[in-house]
C-alpha cells in the first residue's frame, strides 16, 4: 500500500515529469492526508489510512519555511523552475489558501522571479470565489478532470463532498482559458472489498471511446491553455490498476492537439 506522506510546509526540490525542478509547498499536515477526494490511485494512500493528528501549517509558517528554502537555493545557485502547491491532499482546502498564494508570489518575485507558481488541484473548491481569484493569480492553474462520467468519478476519484462534474466544468470555463487540465488515464480492474464476492472486479479503464469522446468535448468547451494527460507512475493504494499504454496516451494527446489545444503526454 502506498504511504508517501510529504513534509510540511516545504518539501523537495524534486524533478517533476511535467514541471521541471519543483519546490513543493504542502498546505496539509505533515503526518497525514486531508483531501476532498479519496482517489484509488493516490500516491499518498487512502484518506482513512493516514488520518493526521497535526494541524495544517499556518500562513506564517508557510511563508517562513518557503523563504528559508529559497534563500538556501539561491546561495547554492540552484533555483527552482516552479513552486508547486501539492503534497498530502487538496491545497485549496486550507482556510488561508488565497493569502498564502499572495505571500508565495511576493517571495517568488524576490528570490526567483523566473520561476512559475503552480497549483495542483482536484477542482473541488474552484466554485469558491476566493479560491477562483487566487488561482487566477498563479502561473499554472492545474485542475483535475479525469472524466465527465459521474459513476466513474464515484468509483475512482471518490469525492467525499458534494461533487457535480457539470458545475465543475462550468467553474473551469469561468477561468476563461487560464487553466491547465490534468487527466489521469489508466486501465485495469478494482477488486471490490466491501462485502461483494472477491471475484467481482470493476473496470477502471477510461481510455476507451465511451470515456475519451465526452471528455474531449468538455475540454473543447473549457478551452484551457493546455492539457496534460498522464498515467500511473508510482505505487497505488488500490490493487489491479494498470498504466495506460504509450500508444493510448499519444492517441488521446493527438486528438486534443487536433482540436487546437496544446497537450502533453507523460508515461
Amino acid at each position: 500500500m502506498s504511504t508517501v506522506i510529504y513534509p510540511s510546509p516545504i518539501f523537495g526540490p524534486i524533478h517533476s515529469r511535467r514541471l521541471g525542478l519543483s519546490l513543493g509547498i504542502n498546505l496539509l499536515p505533515a503526518d497525514g492526508k486531508v483531501c476532498s477526494f479519496n482517489c484509488i490511485y493516490c500516491e499518498c494512500g487512502f484518506n482513512e489510512d493516514h488520518r493526521p493528528s497535526l494541524p495544517m501549517p499556518t500562513r506564517e509558517a508557510v511563508a517562513a519555511g518557503l523563504e528559508k528554502q529559497l534563500q538556501k537555493m539561491v546561495a547554492e545557485g540552484q533555483l527552482p523552475d516552479v513552486l508547486t502547491f501539492a503534497g498530502n491532499g487538496e491545497p485549496t482546502c486550507h482556510p488561508h489558501f488565497a493569502e498564502i498564494i499572495d505571500d508565495t508570489l511576493a517571495l517568488r518575485d524576490k528570490y526567483c522571479p523566473q520561476a512559475k507558481v503552480s497549483v495542483l488541484s482536484n477542482s473541488t473548491m474552484i466554485l469558491r470565489p476566493q479560491v477562483h481569484d487566487a488561482l487566477m493569480r498563479v502561473d499554472n492553474n492545474i485542475l483535475k478532470l479525469d472524466t465527465v462520467d459521474p459513476l466513474y468519478i464515484n468509483k475512482v476519484d471518490r469525492p467525499n463532498i458534494t461533487y457535480d462534474v457539470q458545475r465543475i466544468i462550468e467553474g473551469m470555463k469561468a477561468f476563461h482559458g487560464h487553466v491547465i487540465i490534468q487527466t489521469m488515464f489508466m486501465r485495469g480492474t478494482l477488486v471490490r472489498a466491501d462485502g461483494f464476492p472477491p471475484s467481482e472486479a470493476i473496470s477502471v479503464d477510461n481510455t476507451g471511446e465511451e470515456y475519451v469522446a465526452p471528455w474531449l468535448e468538455a475540454v473543447k468547451a473549457i478551452q484551457p491553455q493546455q492539457v496534460m494527460v498522464y498515467t500511473i507512475d508510482r505505487e497505488t493504494p488500490a490493487h489491479g490498476l494498470q498504466k495506460a499504454s504509450r500508444e493510448q496516451l499519444d492517441a488521446i494527446r493527438d486528438r486534443v492537439i487536433a482540436a487546437g489545444i496544446p497537450c502533453t503526454a507523460s508515461y
